[in-house]
């Protein structure tokens, strides 16, 4: 296991973290596999079966463990994306949701049952505006969709 954030999140699985690693590598650029270490003999797990993968994630180091059945994730934590374009929205989100589940309002939770929020910068940025009318229009338009539009965001600041 290798940390090198003073904090990181640490992922715990039931049997398939290394699977998952992989899988969020491919969705992020700038991400990679850092080590995956094997359980030892006395362990609680097979001989030589993977116990932890590092990972970073877009530059931002993660861990997850293969601890068995446990314990499972719950929307109670999610992992927040800041997305530059729509582009990236619909690619994140494919990703992510694959096998998984799309929620309300750019929530969606990963086939592991991770919870992730894809939300667009622009999205943020008028959230922000003086005018609390805009504000409002902008927050009533995330509120009906599942996946965030960043153009029907854009018209509901216009209107």
């Amino acid at each position: 296991m290798m940390l090198s954030q003073k904090i990181s999140p640490f992922l715990w699985f039931n049997d398939d973290a290394e699977e998952a690693a992989q899988h969020y590598v491919r969705g992020f650029p700038n991400s990679r596999i850092l080590t995956v270490e094997r359980y030892p003999e006395g362990g609680p797990a097979p001989v030589g079966s993977v116990m932890t993968v590092s990972f970073e994630l877009a530059g931002h180091a993660f861990t997850g463990m293969n601890g068995g059945p446990a314990f499972r994730p719950n929307e109670s934590v999610s992992f927040a994306v800041l997305c530059d374009d729509q582009h990236e929205v619909d690619k994140l989100w494919d990703h992510l949701s694959e096998g998984g589940q799309t929620s309300a309002c750019g929530w969606l939770k990963d086939k592991w049952g991770f919870s992730w929020q894809i939300i667009p910068r622009r999205f943020l940025e008028l959230l922000m505006n003086n005018d609390p009318l805009v504000k409002a229009r902008v927050f009533g338009a995330m509120m009906k969709m599942t996946k965030y539009d960043i153009a029907e965001i854009e018209r509901a600041a216009k209107l």
